[in-house]
């Protein structure tokens, strides 16, 4: 519970523009979802304020909450940003307003796109609407196998590295995240086919 997580001062407010390492989940299953994905770190790529440093490979996972919908395409950015933690998640939530996402009241409804804050340097926040790390990060496979992907011993603060909440999940079986199939069928994200330029 969030009540009993460590606290760490926030200093992501302090007024300057020091470069803050962030992390994103992507997520759609409105359209072809890999192009939401690309346009919506199109988008970011034109915030002077936000750099994309490295993308994942792209995943798809079966929908939570609501089965009765298509399946998300899920990946995840690391990035370097120039805003505290609520200017960054305001900007997130302009790009998914620009890309058409209209607020339906459900939280596991289907989406053009989902732009989560998962990690921001390595505070720990809790403030309204904002906290992070995302409550649910270390739960959810479709978030860490892309994070994964990029650094497997990425730390979750306060819930340890991507690899172990992973292995708390049933996987990875492999110590290879770029392999082409390093996670069992169990934990229900399958890597991407490569789009067939023929």
């Amino acid at each position: 519970m969030a009540g009993n997580l460590p606290t760490v001062p926030d200093m992501s407010s302090a007024g300057h523009k020091r470069q803050t390492r962030a992390w994103v989940g992507l997520g759609s299953n409105m359209g072809n979802g890999r192009q939401q994905i690309g346009r919506a770190l199109d988008l970011m790529r034109e915030r002077s304020s936000i750099q994309v440093m490295r993308t994942s490979r792209l995943y798809v996972s079966k929908p939570w909450g609501m089965s009765r919908q298509a399946d998300f395409t899920n990946s995840a950015a690391e990035l370097m940003v120039r805003v505290e933690a609520n200017e960054l998640l305001r900007l997130f939530k302009d790009i998914e307003q620009k890309m058409g996402r209209v607020p339906s009241g459900s939280r596991w409804g289907p989406r053009v796109i989902d732009l989560d804050l998962l990690l921001f340097g390595g505070l720990i926040l809790f403030r309204p609407g904002l906290t992070v790390p995302h409550p649910r990060m270390h739960k959810r496979a479709f978030v860490l196998v892309p994070v994964y992907d990029l650094e497997p011993d990425l730390i979750i603060p306060a819930r340890g590295t991507v690899r172990s909440c992973l292995a708390r999940l049933g996987g990875p079986v492999i110590d290879d995240p770029l392999a082409d199939d390093p996670f069992p069928d169990g934990l229900g994200v399958e890597l991407l086919p490569e789009e067939n330029d023929t």
